[in-house]
């Protein structure tokens, strides 16, 4: 009688050892998996954020620095075609930059009204956005990413927990002791 309750054991540790690998680790696999492309998501917004901010800087430093030189120039050159000229330098919004193609391949480009980004807002579109309004997105969609992120990893700790119940139902059926916690050595 012992060899097909040992049997049926058997098959039960052979069930429970297919789940766990089976089933809870593509599961978590897929869970961290999932988690790790919404962090990147929030890297973007937040770099976009950056890049947002500095043209912002950007922008008040040349209106800044563009009314001392309309001001230099009105005292130096009174003249009225330097005016409009000197005016549309210094309110100018035309921003260079270098473009990542991909593979770090850079090349130069100029954009002719910085005011203005394109958004992406999920699903392939893209929404054109004044700079304000784009910063009122980027925080509502990192917090929104961010809440998820925390409902990935309350899902994960579940699968782990599943994972780790599995295990201990396993040492019961193998007749296994529990093993001793590692030593820790006193520092002091």
């Amino acid at each position: 009688m012992s060899p097909p309750a040992n049997a049926s054991v058997n098959q039960k540790i052979l069930q429970y050892e297919g789940f766990i690998n089976e089933v809870l680790m593509r599961d978590l696999g897929r869970v961290l998996e999932q988690r790790d492309t919404v962090y990147e998501k929030i890297a973007e917004y937040l770099q976009l954020k950056n890049t947002i901010q500095s043209l912002q800087v950007h922008k008040e430093n040349a209106m800044k620095y563009g009314k001392r030189e309309q001001r230099a120039s009105q005292v130096l050159s009174p003249a009225d075609d330097m005016g409009p000229h000197v005016r549309r330098n210094s309110d100018s919004r035309l921003l260079k930059t270098d473009v990542d193609l991909g593979c770090h391949f850079y090349i130069q480009a100029e954009v002719e009204d910085s005011s203005r980004v394109f958004v992406a807002v999920g699903y392939g579109f893209f929404v054109e956005m004044t700079h304000t309004e784009a910063l009122r997105f980027i925080d509502k969609k990192t917090s929104q990413l961010t809440a998820f992120t925390e409902q990935l990893t309350k899902d994960s700790a579940k699968i782990k927990a599943n994972i780790r119940m599995v295990l201990e139902g396993l040492r019961e059926l193998q007749g296994l002791t529990d093993l001793p916690d590692a030593t820790r050595r006193e520092v002091f």
